[in-house]
């Protein structure tokens, strides 16, 4: 009865959710403007157009939506995806590494986890507004937004923050218990990682430990509990790439945050941040190669691994930290690090039976 009523649930938000999925892929259309809940985004250039045009972008599909409708899409960032797909992406390796040998990930619960990023990213991105309405109104780049433009009140804000956390809280229910109580625990750093900007240098090791929470749930919602030889390394893995992406992301805001009084990670690493970055790159690279041993990962997953650390390499290197388009540019290619990562895992558990195979047919022959 209750799979029944999750599996309900979960085909009614996907129905729900079919206006943003179409604009999701097209990210690089709407590249000019973002946020992943804890830096600030750009602001609209220029005049609304007055008439509103159909397109595949995000921004679209959202200029596209009942105008009523629009600040609360807005609010939830469902207009700018890169954010989204940075909170995914950590769940889909869980995913792909809890499948069994020889298997495809499970596309119910890559679905299922698609949905609550986008429900999860949204009411975390509404708390961060609500937190920080005074200090959005202050700059100009953060003035347009729905609660400190006035386009929402905050009781507004709350009400639909709960309809969030509701809609999300319904996509957990639809996991094993232990699952539950895994995700019911994340709600804490969901809440209170928004703050870290005021009170610690470090707000994107915050952001690292909520965003890559996934880690964690995607292999107990398939195995029932997590090994945490493998969970914790791809837990700690992705906790440093959060690190690299969103110091970058942050040298695009230090002037504006050191004026406002807000700390970041590119205010404390400035002029070091490429040596800074580059550890991180290391740690994260020798974690997913722990984590590839722990569960028997084979030869695309580590050809996965070279391509990223060159991926990496050349972020870093080329990065300008002093030129905000430069950032955007260099933060917004980590999710083609992340879909990297995740093919191969995927073709490396593919390639798991094959090995599995040859080894069979050397023993027939042995035996025979």
């Amino acid at each position: 009865m209750l799979a029944a009523r999750c599996a309900a649930l979960a085909g009614g938000l996907r129905v729900l959710a079919r206006p943003w999925l179409r604009g999701f892929g097209a990210l690089a259309q709407a590249r000019a403007a973002g946020s992943l809940g804890v830096g600030h985004p750009r602001p609209s250039v220029g005049p609304e157009p007055r008439r509103r045009r159909l397109g595949l972008s995000a921004a679209a599909v959202v200029n596209s939506a009942p105008r009523p409708l629009q600040p609360y899409l807005r609010l939830m960032r469902l207009d700018k995806p890169i954010g989204t797909w940075l909170l995914y992406l950590p769940c889909t390796w869980s995913i792909g590494l809890a499948a069994e040998p020889g298997c495809f990930p499970d596309w119910y619960m890559l679905s299922l986890f698609g949905t609550g990023a986008v429900l999860m990213r949204g009411a975390g991105c509404t708390i961060n507004d609500m937190w920080d309405r005074d200090y959005d109104k202050k700059v100009i780049r953060t003035a347009n937004r729905p609660i400190a433009a006035g386009d929402i009140s905050t009781f507004q804000s709350f009400i639909f923050l709960g309809g969030q956390l509701t809609l999300a809280l319904g996509i957990l229910l639809c996991l094993n218990y232990y699952s539950i109580a895994l995700g019911a625990a994340s709600l804490l750093l969901v809440i209170t990682y928004p703050l870290m900007k005021r009170i610690t240098y470090w707000p994107q090791l915050a952001l690292g430990l909520t965003f890559n929470w996934g880690a964690l749930l995607g292999w107990s919602a398939i195995k029932g509990s997590c090994d945490l030889s493998i969970c914790l390394p791809l837990y700690f893995s992705g906790i440093m790439w959060t690190l690299i992406y969103d110091t970058i992301y942050a040298h695009q805001d230090k002037r504006d945050d050191a004026l406002i009084g807000l700390k970041s990670t590119a205010l404390r690493f400035q002029e070091n941040t490429k040596q800074w970055l580059s550890g991180f790159g290391v740690v994260m690279l020798g974690a997913l190669s722990l984590v590839g041993v722990n569960s028997g990962q084979t030869a695309p997953y580590y050809t996965a691994l070279a391509a990223v650390g060159a991926h990496l390499a050349h972020q870093i290197y080329t990065l300008d930290i002093h030129r905000p388009e430069d950032c955007w540019d260099k933060f917004t290619s980590n999710r083609t690090l992340g879909l990297v990562v995740l093919l191969g895992i995927v073709l490396g558990n593919l390639w798991k039976e094959k090995k599995t195979d040859e080894a069979n047919k050397s023993i027939d022959r042995i035996e025979n």
